[in-house]
Formats: C-alpha cells, sequence, structure tokens
C-alpha cells in the first residue's frame, strides 16, 4: 500500500495573521463589554456621589442652623437674666424710697443704709455704702466715710484700718454731703493671705458723734446686700 502524502502544514504568516485576527476580536469584545459595563454602573455611581453630597449639604446646614438656634437662645436667657436683675433692684430701691419718705417711715438720723463689697481681683474691691437721713429733713448732713475690715491672717485676728486698705498713711475718708440720702463708693485691697469676717463703716460729721455700722462679709457681698437694722 503507498504511504499518504503528509498532511500540509498552515503557511506560518497565515497562522500569525489568523492569530492577530482571532486576538483583536477578542480584545475588541472585552473593550465592548467593559464599556457597557462601566457605562452603567457610572450613572449609578454619579447619582449615589449627588446624593451624598445632597446629604453631607444637609447635615452642614442643620449643624449651623443648630449652632445659631444655641447661640441665641443662651444670649436670650443671659438677657432675661439681666432684666430679672434689674427688676429685683429696681423693686429693691421702690422699697427703699418708700420707707425712706413715706408718712409711715421711722425718722432716724444719720445712718448707713446698706454696704455693697464688688470683687476688682486679686485683693481690689469696690465698695458701695448708701447714706441716709432722714430726722430733720431739712438739714444736710455732711462728714467722711472711712471703713475698718476685721477678719483673720496667719490663724490670728486682725482689724485693717482705713489707711491700711487705702496703703495710703493717714488716707483721708471719702467724702459725703446729702439731705436724704447719698451713695458713696471707692476702693478697698486686702493683704494676701487676709481672711475678712466683719466690715465696719464709720461715719465721722464735721459735729456730733461718729456713727458705726457693721456687716458681715458675707452680708456685704452678697448679691442683695442687707441693710442696716431699723433702716
Amino acid at each position: 500500500m503507498p504511504d499518504s502524502p503528509p498532511p500540509e502544514h498552515p503557511h506560518p504568516r497565515a497562522h500569525m495573521i489568523l492569530m492577530g485576527v482571532l486576538a483583536a476580536c477578542l480584545l475588541f469584545g472585552l473593550w465592548g463589554i467593559w464599556t457597557v459595563a462601566s457605562g452603567g454602573g457610572g450613572d449609578d455611581a454619579a447619582a449615589l456621589r449627588d446624593e451624598v453630597d445632597g446629604l453631607r449639604q444637609e447635615i452642614a446646614t442643620l449643624a449651623r442652623s443648630d449652632q445659631v438656634s444655641r447661640e441665641a437662645n443662651s444670649d436670650l436667657q443671659i438677657t432675661l437674666a439681666e432684666r430679672d436683675e434689674e427688676i429685683s433692684a429696681l423693686r429693691a430701691d421702690v422699697a427703699f424710697y418708700e420707707r425712706l419718705v413715706g408718712s409711715t417711715s421711722q425718722r432716724r438720723g444719720l445712718a448707713v443704709h446698706g454696704l455693697r463689697l464688688q470683687s476688682q481681683g486679686e485683693g481690689a474691691w469696690h465698695f458701695t455704702a448708701t447714706l441716709t437721713q432722714t430726722l430733720n429733713r431739712a438739714a444736710v448732713s455732711s462728714g467722711s466715710l472711712s471703713i475698718a475690715v476685721e477678719g483673720s491672717r496667719n490663724d490670728s485676728l486682725e482689724r485693717l484700718t482705713w489707711a491700711e486698705l487705702r496703703q495710703t498713711e493717714d488716707a483721708p475718708g471719702v467724702e459725703y454731703s446729702f439731705k436724704y440720702f447719698q451713695q458713696v463708693e471707692g476702693d478697698l485691697l486686702l493683704p494676701p493671705g487676709f481672711k475678712p469676717l466683719r466690715v465696719i463703716v464709720r461715719l465721722a460729721p464735721p459735729r456730733g458723734a461718729a456713727v458705726e455700722e457693721s456687716f458681715t462679709w458675707a452680708e456685704a457681698t452678697a448679691a442683695t446686700p442687707r441693710s442696716a437694722p431699723d433702716a
């Protein structure tokens, strides 16, 4: 039996061309699939990003609005508290004037109606003393006011004089002159380590006996200071 001729192999160049065409078709198909997939998903991703950005903007707007509301509410509370203090002070003033000039008010000579001390920091204090005189309403009361403070330092009782509180040797008192009432103000300086307990206000008229009125430190530094007895 005669031998069959060997099978013919395709030409190497044709084989390479065929492989190239197949590879190109495969790449083109993959590119088409990727384009379709990425195109559809891109729209969804963009929509999600827009929604997230919108929500973030809403959250930021709400946060700013909440902050503004909180600040406005805080300012309102402060304003209301200030108004309450003003109303209380006005009521106290009205009660004071009624006691001072009322037909049933008790007539008194020169007196210290009240004392208030306000801290200025670092041992400094500002005092306001309210002086009254209703015994002789036609007369003018005049003189000088001075203050002494009793307390303790280094476990020892101590009394600070007016000169020590003013840190000036032979410091003159604060002058006053009025018919019915007057508020006299000034400043004091307490030394470091001194613990005040009591304040003594002294009124020295040019003639006659001096008048003294004492207040505890807690009373003088309270928001609503105590008036002197029988004022």
